[in-house]
């Protein structure tokens, strides 16, 4: 696991100069403590050949497999297919012997130098052969072309700014705000969407003219222009016909294999371990494959609602781990300015928390975690699929539907509980009338259209473009045509929700530290099958997960199966109420955001009703908190530069 930067130009004043290149890639050093590397060629005129562009690669390494031997960059045997690469890829020993048999010599035992060889006889085509976790940049200086790639379902990060003359990428946002003269102007159209969906969703950044290349795609930079093609696009509109004993032993060969493969390391290995299902089941299919026992890690909260350590411990004695708790209280949100830095974008995912407490915990003892990210997506896990379930049903009945969708039932008096099941059912019969997938983010959105047209001062409006935020959402549900409502919701979750909040938070959390984590349950053979299931497979009597129960249920407790879902929240209420209370007030009433973008009374209004407790606010709090202290951070000033130089620098 690592970080990458670098550019390629056509322009000789915009070169990437030595020195640009080296804070790029110090700017991103937590990704990979370990070990830099560089490699630059300047601009050159060839009468009467083509110019030969610019080109700067640069690379953070945390040394996971052949420590000894896989530095980057690193190069094909006559140096001209050139790579820097973030991430692991898990077939490289059969990709391997595949190049072998075909005539290319290894230098190496690293997946990287498979990247080069493999490239070298596939082209840009190579990503579809590869199975793992990466985002990776390839130098060819014989076509004069850099090609990027990001792993399918995003599990690594890869931006990038296109402009004439040049292209620069990097895994962080902040390494590309180290290139000199690079404008650092905001997108109120990302502030729009991020106040819709907590995150700025791809392929849009927070600032203009910076882009997320989408999971999935890869890019390629040849004669001053950029092209971007998709390399892995399932079809989600169709379904499989399988018994359930087939799907059970399917699920059951994928899924192991998949955690079988994410056990390959020459650095310690552990487990987050929340106590739910998707961790849990993780856990014991590595129990079950290790001879000495798995180290696992869980936070804990002191309020007993968001606690889940007591299950994570029981299961961990079940499973015979090596077990650690981590308690926080709300002294944790000291690091709420490290969050805004990490995250070099608002992130409004307030489970960013107890991620960057555990990813510092694990760290403390291992390299490698895995954990259960993806199990909720693929299996049906989320509590909000009953809405969904129940939503179906209403569309199916029209004349109920009509009923319990009139204003009515909005004048029930509530809680300011946010999940008291009055507020819920209000909200649920609020959107009833809409179509499933308006009606699906109305119910997800953080801020619906009409807060978000409350929330907005005039000025912030007349900068809007005319697009919709719900365009990104949509898109994605359009592609599961002719599915049942929940397939419908999950997958959207699988391309949207999944790739730019959960795998974006635990990226950045764990990084940050110098941890890797592994998803077993995304690996692109168990997802394309699960992709494929009917519902009743995934989803029955009102709960999701059957399928794995059916497959896996003798491997857990009875209660792990059983026991409703937590989340991996914080006390965000408790804490805006109490101890937090004077942070939130001076930073939103006084804030650069009331003051450029906002309506002051609006924002009162929110927090007023939060301690009122007449309304739960707090994930609006929240977002609007980590959106003003991202401003501070990188919002306004020059570019921020690293504090230190990597020693070593190839030139040539």
């Amino acid at each position: 696991m690592c970080g990458i930067a670098g550019g390629i130009w056509t322009r000789p004043e915009l070169a990437i100069e030595p020195d640009t290149l080296a804070r790029m890639t110090t700017a991103i050093r937590h990704r990979g403590p370990d070990d830099q590397g560089l490699y630059q060629e300047s601009y050159r005129l060839r009468p009467p050949y083509e110019a030969q562009p610019g080109i700067a690669l640069g690379h953070r390494r945390l040394s996971i497999i052949d420590v000894a031997c896989g530095h980057q960059p690193l190069a094909n045997e006559n140096d001209t297919v050139w790579t820097v690469f973030n991430g692991e890829i898990y077939n490289f020993a059969d990709l391997r012997r595949r190049l072998e048999g075909s005539g290319h010599r290894f230098r190496t035992n690293s997946d990287t130098e498979t990247i080069v060889h493999l490239y070298e006889d596939e082209g840009p085509a190579c990503f579809e052969h590869m199975a793992g976790m990466f985002s990776i940049a390839i130098w060819d200086s014989v076509r004069r072309r850099l090609v990027l790639g990001r792993d399918r379902l995003g599990k690594k990060p890869l931006v990038y700014r296109a402009e004439p003359g040049r292209l620069i990428f990097a895994s962080e946002l902040k390494s590309l705000l180290q290139v000199p003269g690079v404008p650092r102007d905001i997108d109120h159209s990302a502030i729009d969407e991020y106040l819709t969906y907590q995150y700025v969703p791809h392929p849009n950044t927070i600032f203009k003219g910076f882009k997320k290349l989408t999971p999935g795609h890869f890019l390629v930079w040849q004669d001053d222009e950029v092209t971007i093609k998709p390399y892995w696009q399932p079809d989600f509109s169709c379904e499989q016909l399988t018994t359930e004993r087939q799907a059970v032993e399917r699920v059951r060969e994928l899924l192991t294999d998949a955690v079988k493969t994410r056990l390959q390391s020459e650095v310690p290995l552990g487990a987050f371990l929340s106590g739910g299902v998707d961790s849990s089941l993780i856990v014991a299919l590595m129990q079950q494959q290790s001879s000495t026992p798995v180290k696992t890690f869980t936070i804990g909260f002191p309020e007993k609602e968001y606690d889940e350590s007591a299950y994570a411990e029981r299961v961990a004695k079940h499973l015979g781990t090596e077990h650690q708790t981590l308690r926080v209280d709300p002294d944790a949100v000291k690091i709420l300015p490290k969050l805004a830095f990490h995250y070099d974008e608002p992130f409004a995912d307030s489970s960013a928390v107890p991620t960057w407490y555990v990813s510092q915990l694990t760290r403390e003892h291992v390299t490698v975690a895995l954990s259960g990210d993806g199990g909720d997506e693929l299996f049906a896990g989320y509590s909000r699929y009953r809405a969904v379930s129940l939503g179906g049903w209403f569309d199916r009945w029209p004349m109920f539907r009509s009923l319990f969708g009139a204003g009515l039932w909005q004048l029930l008096p509530a809680s300011g509980r946010q999940k008291s099941k009055v507020r819920q059912f209000k909200r649920f019969s609020s959107s009833l009338n809409l179509p499933a997938e308006r009606r699906y983010l109305d119910w997800i959105s953080i801020f619906n259209e009409g807060r978000r047209g409350e929330l907005y001062n005039e000025d912030f409006v007349s900068h809007l473009p005319n697009c919709d935020p719900a365009g990104f959402l949509l898109s994605a549900w359009k592609r599961t045509k002719g599915r049942d409502p929940i397939s419908a919701a999950s997958l959207t979750d699988l391309v949207t929700y999944l790739p730019c909040d959960l795998m974006t938070k635990v990226d950045i959390a764990s990084m940050a530290h110098g941890l890797e984590v592994r998803a077993p349950f995304l690996d692109h053979r168990l997802v394309e099958f699960a992709a494929t299931l009917p519902v009743k497979f995934k989803y029955r009597k009102r709960r999701g997960k059957y399928l794995l129960q059916k497959a896996f249920g003798h491997l857990l407790p009875r209660e792990v199966w059983q026991r409703p879902k937590m989340g991996f929240g914080v006390p965000l209420d408790h804490w805006f109420r109490n101890e937090l209370n004077p942070l939130l007030r001076e930073s939103l009433l006084d804030g650069q955001c009331v003051q450029r973008w906002f309506r002051r009374e609006a924002v009162e209004e929110l927090i007023k009703a939060h301690e009122a407790r007449t309304f739960d606010h707090s994930a609006r709090l929240w977002a609007l908190l980590m959106l003003e202290l991202w401003l501070k951070e990188w919002g306004q000033g020059a570019p921020r530069e690293s504090d230190a130089v990597p020693q070593s620098v190839a030139m040539k």
